[in-house]
């Protein structure tokens, strides 16, 4: 059995312990249909800047307006991410594995959010899932990988991740929490992660009520 950690076990780690040892229990799960539907608009941009209003509203998060100026920009600044190089890509590193989106140039992985996006730069489990692309890319291609990029494309938004030290650090801080985890972490108790997880009831966490925030 490979010891590689996947890419999506990392980014749960990252977000909870917890919520990755429940997500093993259960088993591979399918993709639901809409995060498929949202991950093909990033291969559709140069269609989704000609779309009419009504094909936008029907698709995207803003108004039509809004979606076409901030994608505009977005394929002036990184037009690499509308003929990238490869796409839907299977990479292996050293210690990680698992699919990017596109590979552009400069050398460069891309991923999908079907999610909204921040105020500014990516959510934490995007950054380590980042870093792991990033190193596993520059593991095949034995050449630095200074960046990489997380699409948000039902807002029309592209957000740069460099790889820092910091964002290693939390990365190598992850990977150490997978490779270790022999049962169940220990919880969060954090209201605003716990709230819609799918695991909540099983895993016993209780959220304070309005009135004990009062």
């Amino acid at each position: 059995m490979s010891d590689h950690v996947s890419f999506g076990d990392l980014a749960t780690a990252a977000y909870c312990p917890r919520q990755l040892y429940y997500r093993r229990k259960e088993g591979a799960r399918d993709l639901p249909d809409a995060v498929v539907r949202v991950r093909e608009l990033a291969f559709r941009y140069p269609t989704l800047v000609e779309a009419s209003d009504a094909a936008l509203r029907n698709t995207v998060a803003v108004d039509p307006a809004t979606y076409r100026a901030r994608l505009g920009a977005v394929l002036t600044r990184y037009p690499g991410l509308a003929s990238p190089d490869e796409t839907d890509v299977l990479l292996t590193g050293k210690d990680c594995r698992g699919r990017v989106a596109k590979i552009v140039s400069p050398l460069a992985p891309t991923l999908v959010s079907p999610g909204e996006p921040p105020e500014t730069g990516v959510w934490e489990p995007q950054t380590v899932r980042a870093v792991a692309a990033a190193k596993a890319l520059a593991w095949r291609e034995r050449a630095p990988v200074e960046y990489a990029y997380v699409e948000y494309p039902r807002h029309g938004i592209v957000r740069e991740v460099a790889i820092t030290t910091r964002a290693k650090a939390a990365y190598r801080r992850t990977l150490r929490t997978v490779r270790g985890m022999d049962g169940p972490p220990s919880r969060l108790r954090s209201d605003a992660k716990c709230t819609n997880c799918d695991y909540r009831a099983e895993c016993g966490v209780r959220t304070r009520s309005l009135s004990s925030l009062l």
